[in-house]
Parts: C-alpha cells; sequence; structure tokens
C-alpha cells in the first residue's frame, strides 16, 4: 500500500529519522506553528451562516455552490436542490507548491496541512428563514480530519530502504508497512470555520452575477 499525499514535512521527517538529525525537524515545527495566526483549529461547532437575497431560489443555490466547490477542487458526493443539500468528499489539503488552490483560508490551516496529512469535507444546507417569510438561509460546515500514522521504526541501516521506494524527484512516496496500515486512523479536529466563511462569500459572488 501507497501513500502519494502524505506532505512534504512527513517525507523529510522519515528521511531525518534515518539520518539521526531529530532535533532539526523539531526546530522547524515549533518554529512554523509559533508563527502569528497560528492559535490552532478552531473547536467552534456553529456552522457559517448567510442569507440570501430576496427572489433567489434553493435551486441556484445549490447550483451555485456546486459550481465554487468544483472550481475549489472538491469532489461533489450529493448535490440535491429539492432538499437543499450539498455535500462533498474528502479532499486532501492543499501544498506549499499548489498555488492553484484556495482550501487553506488561514496561515494555521495553510501551515496544518503542509506538516500533517489533513483533509476536508463540506457540507452545505439551504433552507427557509422564518418558515418562508424571509427568504433563504445558508449553512456551511467544513469538517477537518488528520491521518493517523504510526511510525515505522529503522532498526538499522540495512532496513532504511523500506522507508521510501519507487520515488521520483517531484514525488516521494512512502511505503506503509502492513503494522502501520492496521493502525492508521482519520482524527476528527473539528470544523474550519475560516474555509466555511470563504465557501460562502464565493457562493454569494456567484449568485450576484447570476441575478
Amino acid at each position: 500500500m501507497w501513500i502519494d499525499d502524505l506532505p512534504f514535512a512527513i517525507y523529510y521527517s522519515l528521511r531525518m529519522r534515518t539520518a539521526g538529525t531529530k532535533t532539526a525537524l523539531c526546530v522547524l515545527i515549533a518554529a512554523a506553528l509559533s508563527l502569528p495566526g497560528c492559535g490552532g483549529q478552531n473547536a467552534t461547532t456553529t456552522p457559517a451562516q448567510m442569507i440570501c437575497a430576496d427572489g433567489v431560489t434553493r435551486a441556484e443555490v445549490v447550483r451555485a455552490a456546486g459550481d465554487v466547490l468544483t472550481r475549489m477542487h472538491f469532489a461533489i458526493e450529493k448535490l440535491d436542490a429539492e432538499q437543499g443539500i450539498v455535500r462533498t468528499r474528502p479532499l486532501r489539503g492543499a501544498q506549499f507548491f499548489e498555488l492553484w488552490r484556495s482550501d487553506n483560508a488561514s496561515p494555521y490551516n495553510w501551515e496544518e496541512a503542509n506538516l500533517q496529512s489533513v483533509r476536508r469535507s463540506v457540507e452545505l444546507r439551504v433552507k427557509p428563514e422564518n418558515g418562508g417569510a424571509s427568504g433563504l438561509g445558508v449553512e456551511c460546515e467544513v469538517s477537518v480530519q488528520r491521518l493517523s500514522l504510526p511510525p515505522n521504526e529503522v532498526t538499522g541501516t540495512s532496513e532504511a530502504y523500506r522507508i521510501h521506494s519507487a520515488s521520483m524527484p517531484t514525488l516521494q512516496r512512502i511505503e506503509v508497512s502492513p503494522q502501520q496500515r492496521r493502525a492508521m486512523a482519520w482524527i476528527d479536529l473539528g470544523q474550519d470555520p475560516d474555509l466555511a466563511a470563504r465557501i460562502l462569500a464565493r457562493v454569494e459572488q456567484r449568485l450576484k452575477r447570476v441575478n
């Protein structure tokens, strides 16, 4: 089994372990997490919200949301205009070299995605406000998960080849042992309100262009 989407920092940490210089990696991570704006993942459970302009239909909101999320490279899992639901599959967090992506909506989230293997999924719901008397309201939640991958200990230089294999200069692949595979798990980190607010802002802009 191979994991092609592990961030560069994980590959780097494995290389550093074989060289016996873990200290350098610890300094690197500590410096990154000490930058301004790195207060950690927001633990809020309240979804980001917006109120649609008068005359906007549920189908228009759902269509706009689907277009926005697709442009942000999310794969749509469910898009139901009748129920007013848009749900995506998990998307791996953008890496530092993927300048065309915009799913890291804050400095902390950018650093987290580059130091850990992180994925995000989006659920957006459209429903009437005040029983339909005040138009439509939109709620957006972005759930974040981090991959927990136990270390693959190397007991000697003769086993170092197991850490990486079939690599290219532009893509480093990390082989996962059977023991690591059994212990792998995605850990919930809570919500990403910054990305949820960014998605709603783009949906609102798209609706204005359409109307």
